[in-house]
């Protein structure tokens, strides 16, 4: 007898693959990516009344993750608005269990304001520090060390260097079967002059970090078919399962 679940289940496995392949659906979503993160598209969301700065699509994949990994505990550098680490903590309030851990070097008051009053908060911690900096990395091992699934995901400082030592800092923390997530690897895709002033460019970015850091962590390996489901991402090749 044909098990209806499972064949939506494998359907779907084969629309993904095809997505590989299939050279206009790539080309229009190329240039929805060029276009949209020179319009800064992914500005215009919110999630539970904070800006979440991200593309839904992204959040989408996230949300997917999070129930298949079911982590005790999500790090995430780079805080910002806040969205995203209460995106993050109101997927575990559904699942039941785990907290969210966010680091910014810079956790301005007005934010924090309304972080701290928010009703996930309740399953939220934050430092503020550099992500890189070493009693930073301390203070996360020791909110880290009792977490028996451990999720990661970066979305600080996006210049090669820096994401390369939060990669070689924070991926010790990462499970097996669970998720280093870098953002913003579509940079390396992106014209240099796409968002004027920002260190970040073609060479030196996110992607080219992780690249470098697959070289010698072969623990870790890209989960292509999320790159096929996607294809609108401001993380291509950037979600790193931990294999071993």
């Amino acid at each position: 007898m044909t098990n209806p679940i499972q064949e939506f289940i494998e359907q779907r496995e084969q629309r993904i693959a095809a997505n590989a392949e299939n050279s206009d659906l790539l080309k229009s979503a190329e240039a929805f990516n060029l276009e949209s993160n020179k319009s800064q598209y992914s500005y215009n969301f919110s999630w539970m009344g904070r800006p979440i700065i991200q593309y839904p699509q992204d959040m989408v994949a996230m949300q997917e993750i999070i129930w298949q990994v079911q982590p005790d505990l999500i790090i995430e550098t780079g805080i910002a608005h806040g969205g995203s680490i209460i995106y993050y903590a109101s997927i575990m309030e559904l699942i039941g269990k785990g907290e969210v851990l966010g680091i910014d070097i810079d956790i301005r008051a007005h934010n924090r304001k309304e972080i701290e009053a928010h009703p996930m908060y309740k399953r939220i911690k934050m430092i503020q520090g550099s992500s890189v900096d070493g009693e930073t990395v301390k203070k996360v091992a020791e909110i880290a060390k009792d977490k028996k699934v451990v999720m990661v995901c970066l979305d600080s400082n996006h210049t090669h260097e820096h994401v390369w030592q939060e990669m070689e800092f924070y991926a010790p923390f990462v499970s097996k079967n669970s998720y280093l997530v870098v953002f913003d690897t579509i940079v390396e895709e992106l014209p240099d002059d796409y968002l004027p002033g920002r260190a970040w460019k073609i060479g030196d970015n996110p992607k080219t970090a992780v690249y470098s850091f697959l070289q010698s962590h072969p623990e870790f390996e890209i989960d292509r078919e999320i790159d096929n489901k996607l294809l609108i991402s401001v993380a291509p090749e950037g979600y790193l399962k931990r294999i071993s």
